[in-house]
């Protein structure tokens, strides 16, 4: 493949139309010029050879923050960054990537599945997807890729998910007739990044990245997890959702992050279950005094965030229903409060000089209350990375303006994309 014929590929009639559907006429021309890094890359990489383009969105989570893990509901949907790939099937059994920005590239030999010491994460999760789809009965095979992402790294919009999507959409498309739904890759991502990343996620960002558009998950059955979809937009009310990068990340937060599902499981174990979900306020208040001195006082606050927050999402998918953004957004107020006060992941308990998550929210919320509209709450597993602020579109810029001004860090206006993780032939 030589860079004519990439650019003569892009300009495609096919293609195009994919890259619209997905990104919107606005970024057309950013995001051509985008793919087309993308593809000179891979020609510098792996030499001139036909490709197809791959696509996996990062998510954001609008409500049910830390609720999935204990089978709770969530909205969630994917957004407009993403990360990308051009991609070639080849007959040596070896997945061969390289990333935008990283001078390693990565060989993972398909031969060898077993969990290896001398993997860093983004081998782990490649051999770990692998793995997954063999142990799954689904077919593997070798392919080049080169990568290029534009999800924050390390910041709680899933940029580690929407890599898993992306690695998994390739394998499902050169050697599973892309046969397999946004659940099953989903889990195969979770698989991977607990057992072969040792991060002890749930599914939601999985499916979030996989699935595509605005979405209510109920993991009651995790195996089966009801997903309906929501068909609300916030720009028909005026209204922008905005990321507001904070400047910390969760590169080292993993203690943090397994601590909430923990402490959680331990109250339900004291009643009698192993989730949350299998139990209730009442229940809890009628042996408050037991779980307190067992379980410890932080560990009934999230378990109580728990019961409420899976609450909330009934409302705020009740008040999507009905086109009603002004009983919606007291309940993303609420959600932030909760998991401020009661959940107690907007920043770590043992860092008193860094609450950059903290700040951002004090900074937003002291906006919103001048404004006299809006929302905001910590996005995602908190502690660290990102905020969510829902604004209107006529105030986003002197927001962002105020941010750049205080934190001097970047926000950004997402919108929801309807597609999820995809090989750009199939974008119809």
């Amino acid at each position: 493949m030589t860079n004519e014929f990439n650019s003569t590929f892009l300009e495609t009639p096919e293609i195009r139309s994919a890259l619209t559907l997905l990104y919107g006429e606005a970024q057309l021309s950013e995001q051509t010029a985008r793919y087309q890094n993308v593809l000179d890359a891979y020609a510098q990489t792996y030499g001139a050879e036909q490709v197809k383009l791959f696509s996996a969105p990062g998510r954001t989570e609008i409500g049910g923050n830390h609720t999935d893990h204990n089978h709770g509901k969530v909205l969630t949907g994917s957004i407009d960054l993403d990360t990308i790939a051009a991609a070639a099937k080849v007959e040596e059994n070896v997945i061969t990537l390289r990333s935008e920005g990283y001078e390693k590239q990565y060989s993972i030999n398909l031969d060898q599945l077993d969990i290896s010491a001398e993997d860093d994460g983004t081998a782990g999760l490649i051999r770990g997807i692998a793995s997954g789809f063999a142990e799954k009965g689904y077919r593997i095979g070798g392919f080049n890729a080169y990568v290029s992402s534009n999800v924050y790294s390390a910041s709680g919009l899933s940029s580690s998910a929407s890599f898993e999507m992306l690695i998994c959409t390739i394998l499902n498309t050169f050697y599973n007739e892309g046969t397999l739904n946004a659940v099953e890759m989903g889990k195969i991502g979770k698989y991977a990044e607990n057992k072969f990343w040792n991060k002890p996620s749930g599914l939601l960002d999985q499916i979030a990245c996989a699935h595509g558009g605005l979405i209510s998950i109920d993991f009651e059955n995790p195996e089966e997890p009801h997903i309906e979809p929501v068909t609300y937009r916030f720009d028909q009310d005026g209204y922008a959702l905005v990321i507001v990068n904070t400047g910390g990340n969760h590169a080292d937060l993993t203690e943090d992050y397994a601590a909430v599902p923990e402490e959680m499981f331990a109250v339900a174990e004291l009643l009698g279950t192993k989730y949350c979900r299998g139990t209730s306020p009442d229940e809890l208040y009628a042996r408050l005094p037991e779980i307190r001195e067992k379980a410890g006082d932080r560990a009934v606050l999230r378990a109580l965030h728990f019961f409420e927050e899976n609450d909330r999402v009934d409302g705020q998918l009740e008040a999507l229903r009905n086109n009603d953004l002004q009983a919606f957004l007291p309940l993303i107020t609420e959600s932030g409060n909760s998991s401020w006060k009661w959940l107690q992941n907007v920043y770590r308990p043992s860092v008193t000089r860094q609450q950059e998550v903290a700040i951002a929210l004090a900074i937003t919320e002291r906006y919103i209350k001048q404004l006299g509209k809006g929302a905001c709450r910590v996005h995602g597993g908190g502690f660290a990375g990102v905020i969510l602020a829902i604004l209107p579109q006529d105030a986003v810029k002197v927001y962002q303006d105020l941010i750049q001004s205080t934190l001097g860090t970047e926000s950004l206006e997402i919108q929801v994309r309807a597609h999820g993780a995809v090989c750009l032939d199939d974008v119809k």
